[in-house]
């Protein structure tokens, strides 16, 4: 990790909003070390982007052309200033509402994200040197990886599924529920197969595959602590399901993001379970909820809107990523930005980009 940057969560929440949004704009559009991708685009902004100078003044840029990370080179995206050849993996999205988006992390940009995952785990009550089973996407899906790189630390022993959530969402658009639940009882078997072969304290998978296992195979949960769940929902009645199942001791970490962002990380739960908030990993990301039919306007605390998820990281600048997810805006105390809370579907989206079981 760059040393000329933040390292630690205590470093992270000093950051002002203001002068970082600075030092992000200057280094993706410096003139011989910036990002290809922004600089190709900077003749055709109508404003100088070295002007900004508010993290309110992103506005400028609009919303951020979410259907070009579908065919762009991820590796346009990151400064020149990363000595080249870049090497490493290629992450895609789940592919839910078409071709799948495409990022390339850099060795810093997936050192924060362990950061801030490390952090939500030991607030949460996990522990280092446990035994996890990681039941989450595999393949070209970065969701799964959190476990794999704390065990490559020298931090976990993980066990593993094979998922392909692209599949049940295929059979969900083309009307074949059947097929869908086929498979989702595949990735059931999986599970179940080794919990019930295996010691194992923690499991990581999505709210989705927790709520099937909790309500097909209730007692392969027995020997297992915790669970931390990632991907785009949780509700209310999904949360007070698991703990009907599982008991009050038992660790449940919810964190809601994508490939593109790790936007949020739920600690805790507030008013008996009926507000399920999420904290943003400042300062490489943000979020802010806003009139759906105006992007630029945000809503009231504690009314739902549209989530508009900004990055703000040295090697990636994703201004204004308009979500298909609406959430409750939710201050939250001690936080540098707001949090959001109670994450669904956006409406006008539900019906054309199925959520399968992730």
């Amino acid at each position: 990790m760059n040393t000329e940057w933040p390292t630690t969560v205590e470093e992270f929440l000093k950051v002002d909003l203001d002068e970082w949004t600075r030092r992000i704009v200057a280094r993706h559009f410096h003139p011989e070390t910036g990002s290809p991708f922004w600089l190709a685009r900077r003749a055709k902004l109508p404003f100088d982007p070295l002007s900004i100078t508010t993290y309110a003044e992103l506005e400028r840029f609009g919303p951020f052309p979410m259907d070009e990370m579908t065919s762009c080179d991820p590796r346009d995206l990151v400064p020149l200033a990363n000595p080249r050849p870049l090497t490493g993996q290629i992450w895609d999205s789940g592919g839910t509402t078409g071709t799948p988006k495409r990022l390339y992390y850099t060795e810093a940009l997936m050192a924060e994200r362990e950061v801030w995952r490390e952090y939500a785990d030991h607030a949460a009550g996990f522990e280092d040197g446990k035994v996890w089973l990681n039941a989450m996407p595999t393949g070209p899906h970065f969701a799964g990886t959190p476990p794999i790189t704390a065990a490559r630390a020298g931090k976990a022993f993980v066990y593993g599924i094979d998922m392909d959530p692209r599949w049940v969402k295929r059979m969900l658009r083309q009307g074949r529920p059947a097929d869908a639940r086929e498979y989702t009882d595949h990735i059931l078997e999986q599970i179940v197969e080794v919990l019930s072969t295996r010691e194992v304290d923690y499991l990581a998978t999505s709210p989705a595959l927790m709520q099937a296992l909790c309500r097909q195979h209730p007692t392969a949960l027995k020997d297992v602590r915790g669970v931390r769940m990632s991907g785009t929902q949780i509700t209310p009645r999904m949360f007070q399901e698991y703990r009907d199942v599982v008991g009050e001791d038992f660790i449940i970490l919810r964190r809601y993001g994508n490939t593109m962002a790790d936007a949020g990380m739920g600690l805790g739960v507030e008013e008996d379970g009926e507000i399920l908030p999420y904290r943003t990993a400042y300062p490489f990301t943000t979020m802010r909820i806003v009139d759906p039919d105006d992007w630029r306007s945000p809503v009231e605390d504690g009314v739902y809107g549209q989530v508009c998820v900004t990055v703000l990281h040295p090697d990636h600048f994703l201004p204004n990523m308009l979500e298909r997810d609406e959430a409750l805006r939710r201050p939250i105390e001690g936080w540098p930005v707001d949090g959001v809370a109670n994450v669904r579907p956006l409406i006008r989206t539900r019906a054309s980009a199925p959520e399968g079981i992730y």
